[in-house]
């Protein structure tokens, strides 16, 4: 009889010889379904029918292991694919779960590092800290420029904090709303060196590329001020704020260029330039005479190659008659006894503003020997700094460069 029984042959592990069937008898089952492709036996020796439950336990098993990130056992003949779909389900909801912990708790430290705006604002309050927009601060300064009761140490404070504010050009332009221009360009009347100094400050950044401003600054006499002071006896340092001031005022402004000319302003500088220890201005001087020229002859050319130079403009450089007035003023030999000065840069602008003047020169350099000479040093000069230059490997160098000028000039000069 015994024989004829088919005999019951339980799974065993692949690590070893334990056995992971788990069979429970079905009485503890009662009102519970059995699970599909469960195997169901008869106990022999009590006679109870029970349930083979390895399936289930090895889900449950591989689903934790899922959850800590191992890799799951998987047999393909024991699962389902529902079962599968279940298990990914389980560990993505619980992926989530663990994410929205972790971006609440970044949240909550991070609103630990800052504080709500209406705080802030409160604390401003209370320690009564005002913010200031760029004009109210302007006007607050203009205000304390401009009162009589500030001492000279809070006006010439006040001056230097506005030119910060008046290198924007917006800000620049601001400043003529409410009349500060005015008010800084009267500043150039003060008996003090020091006003008239941070006031040309002031003046000659807010004058910088900005036409709107520019075009207020001569109507409000700021070019007849600025000349005055540099045609009178004055400290140093002011006047090189005050030609600061008359070279932003100038640049790209051929209208200002006009009334320069028209009061006297080459006479003005010449005086300057030949005076004892103005070595200094004398190259800003140079510097301004090169860069009038050179804008003309460009806005010139612009417009007969382009066409975008309006008409209005370029009929206004054609009246600034600057190269006539240089000859008549005595300029050519003025500039050509400056390239004596020992400075390689001085030299240089020098060299650049003799060339621009060539045209209008030439035969008033023919008939200056010391010029010839003053070139003819300065070949030999730069020769061997250029020599110098090639050997440490610099082929197209700063000295070639200035002895390449030098050549052009006395070729022209043959």
């Amino acid at each position: 009889m015994f024989s004829k029984q088919k005999t019951w042959k339980t799974q065993k592990s692949t690590k070893g010889n334990n056995n992971n069937t788990t069979h429970i008898p079905l009485s503890r089952c009662k009102g519970q379904a059995v699970p599909v492709g469960s195997h169901v036996r008869l106990n022999l020796q009590t006679g109870a029918r029970e349930v083979k439950l390895q399936e289930e336990d090895k889900f449950q098993s591989n689903l934790k292991a899922l959850k800590k990130g191992k890799r799951l056992d998987i047999n393909a003949n024991t699962y389902t694919s529902q079962d599968l779909k279940s298990a990914l389900a389980k560990f993505k909801e619980g992926t989530e779960v663990e994410s929205s912990k972790e971006d609440k708790a970044r949240q909550a430290k991070i609103k630990q590092l800052f504080r709500p705006i209406e705080e802030l604002k409160k604390d401003f309050e209370e320690l009564n800290v005002v913010i200031e927009t760029d004009m109210q601060i302007m006007v607050r300064l203009i205000n304390k420029f401009n009162s009589s009761s500030s001492s000279l140490e809070e006006k010439i404070a006040a001056l230097f904090d506005l030119e910060y504010y008046v290198h924007q050009m917006d800000n620049a332009q601001d400043l003529l709303s409410f009349g500060g221009l005015q008010v800084v360009i009267n500043g150039l009347n003060s008996t003090e060196p020091l006003v008239k100094e941070y006031a040309a400050f002031v003046l000659g950044a807010a004058f910088s590329s900005n036409p709107k401003v520019q075009v207020e600054a001569i109507e409000g006499g700021a070019l007849q001020k600025l000349l005055v002071i540099l045609a009178t006896e004055q400290p140093l340092t002011a006047k090189k704020k005050v030609l600061f001031a008359l070279c932003s005022l100038l640049r790209h402004f051929p209208y200002a260029q006009q009334q320069f000319l028209k009061l006297g302003g080459l006479q003005v500088l010449r005086t300057l330039v030949q005076a004892k220890g103005t070595e200094v201005l004398a190259v800003r001087v140079v510097t301004l005479l090169y860069d009038l020229v050179t804008e003309k002859m460009f806005a010139e050319e612009e417009a007969e190659l382009t066409q975008e130079t309006s008409p209005e403009k370029l009929q206004q450089y054609r009246q600034v008659h600057l190269l006539p007035g240089l000859r008549e003023q005595g300029w050519c030999e003025i500039t050509a006894h400056l390239l004596a000065l020992p400075e390689h840069d001085a030299r240089e602008k020098v060299l650049q503003t003799l060339g621009a003047l060539l045209a209008t020169c030439r035969d008033r350099y023919h008939q200056d020997p010391q010029l010839s000479r003053t070139l003819v040093s300065l070949q030999a000069e730069y020769q061997a700094l250029a020599t110098l230059e090639l050997q440490d490997g610099e082929d197209e160098g700063y000295f070639r460069e200035l002895l390449g000028s030098i050549n052009s000039l006395l070729k022209e000069l043959r």
